[in-house]
This record gives structure tokens, C-alpha cells and sequence, in this order.
């Protein structure tokens, strides 16, 4: 067995792990949005949750294919270059479309921490699985690390914007029992 071949099995249980977690996490996200398909939208949630929801499942979603990418038989490491290149190319680009929303959206008002998980640190992991890719035949070790990284950032920031999500839910959901509460006692 080739070397890199031999490589790409010793990160079998990393990509199990992190796959499994990605699986887990969007079933998770989609738990959520459940939740506030009941709720009355006076914020426009529903019109953000292109922008902020639907990409935390994309990333997580990313994870997903990368781990079932590294546990398949590969019988060359320059196929599966190619492959994880492409999906770099691909998730940079949906990341840019996101950015145009951000930068677009009236209803809410990004704050640094937004465009940092929403925009640069997914810019920065696809960016990193295409140098990645390239590198990939001739510094293998280095590249397997640095896809590791990538999947591992946008596994954390699918987290960190599944989480924002839900607490963001939760004040909205508060603020609108507090509003019915108060004109129910005005009645």
C-alpha cells in the first residue's frame, strides 16, 4: 500500500468521529428549526434563516461528505485530491453568496461576530481544503492535517452557529410571551 494510502487509514476514527458529530448536529438544526416554524415571525426570522440557518447545515453537511470522503477505499490519494478540491471551490463559493446576503439583509444588523462565523472563518476552511487538495501529492502529511483542520473549523462553527441559533430563538420566544402576557392583563 502507498504511503498516503496508508496515511488517509490512520484518520479513519477522526473522520468517524467528526462525520458522526456532523450527522448528529444537523439532525439537531433541523430540531430547531422546527421550533420556530410555529413561532409568529415579527423579527423576519424566517427570511434570515437563509443566511444564518441554512448555512450552519451546509457546513455541517460539508463535514459530513468529507468524512465519508476519507473513509472510502480510495485507490489513488490524486482522486480524492480532486474530489475534496472541488468541494473547496464549492463551499467557497456558497460562502460567498452568503456574505452577499449578510451584507444585504435589513432585519438584523451582523455584528463582527456574525461575519466571523457566518463568512471568514468558512472562507478560511474551504480556502484551506483547496490549497490543501493541491499540495496533496506532494506534501500529503501536512495537507491531511490541514483538511483536518478545515473539517474541524467548520464542524466548531456550525456548533457555535447552531447554538447562536437557538438562543437567539429562546430571547425571541421570551419576548413574545412577555408581549402576549402584557396585553392579555391590558384586556
Amino acid at each position: 500500500m502507498p504511503p498516503v494510502l496508508s496515511a488517509l487509514e490512520a484518520w479513519q476514527n477522526f473522520y468517524v468521529i467528526i462525520g458522526s458529530s456532523a450527522g448528529a448536529l444537523t439532525g439537531l438544526q433541523f430540531v430547531v428549526v422546527a421550533l420556530v416554524s410555529d413561532m409568529p415571525d415579527p423579527s423576519g426570522f424566517t427570511r434570515t434563516s437563509a443566511t444564518f440557518a441554512t448555512p450552519t447545515v451546509v457546513h455541517f453537511g460539508a463535514v459530513l461528505v468529507l468524512s465519508g470522503l476519507f473513509s472510502a477505499p480510495w485507490p489513488s490519494v490524486g482522486s480524492l485530491m480532486v474530489v475534496v478540491g472541488i468541494a473547496g471551490i464549492v463551499g467557497l463559493g456558497y460562502t460567498v453568496s452568503v456574505a452577499r446576503r449578510v451584507r444585504k439583509m435589513t432585519e438584523y444588523v451582523p455584528v463582527f461576530e456574525d461575519w466571523l462565523t457566518h463568512v471568514l472563518l468558512p472562507v478560511a476552511a474551504y480556502l484551506v481544503l483547496v490549497i490543501a487538495a493541491l499540495e496533496g501529492a506532494s506534501h500529503p502529511a501536512v495537507a491531511l492535517f490541514a483538511m483536518a483542520a478545515a473539517a474541524m473549523v467548520l464542524l466548531v462553527v456550525g456548533i457555535h452557529n447552531a447554538w447562536d441559533s437557538v438562543t437567539y430563538i429562546v430571547v425571541m420566544r421570551g419576548n413574545q410571551e412577555k408581549a402576549r402576557h402584557g396585553r392579555d392583563r391590558h384586556r
